[in-house]
């Protein structure tokens, strides 16, 4: 009897270990995507004042203008649009490999 209780101990033990290595790699995991979001984050507004000045830079006077403004929402729609989908391919590509 105590040898059976004393392997179900056993098994609790390697069962909680195994959950708590888990639980840990989960973290990491989780983490290190939120700190490539953030990272994300810096390089997108980055850009979005790269391409504000590059309209004022083409546009002097009409850069507050609506017009400048849905262009400039179009524009970077499309290149959102165009590398989400290349990027989507790339991924799909690598998990059939």
């Amino acid at each position: 009897m105590a040898k059976n209780e004393n392997k179900l101990k056993e098994n609790r033990r390697s069962r909680i270990a195994r959950e708590a290595k888990e639980l840990r790699e989960e973290a990491r995991k989780r983490t290190a995507t939120y700190i490539l979001g953030g990272f994300g984050l810096v390089a997108g507004l980055a850009w979005n004042e790269a391409i504000r000045s590059l309209i004022d830079y083409f546009f002097p006077g009409d850069s507050n203008s609506i017009i400048a403004k849905f262009i400039y929402a179009m524009g970077t729609t499309l290149i959102v649009v165009v590398v989400g989908l290349y990027v989507t391919r790339i991924l799909d590509k690598n998990k059939r490999e």
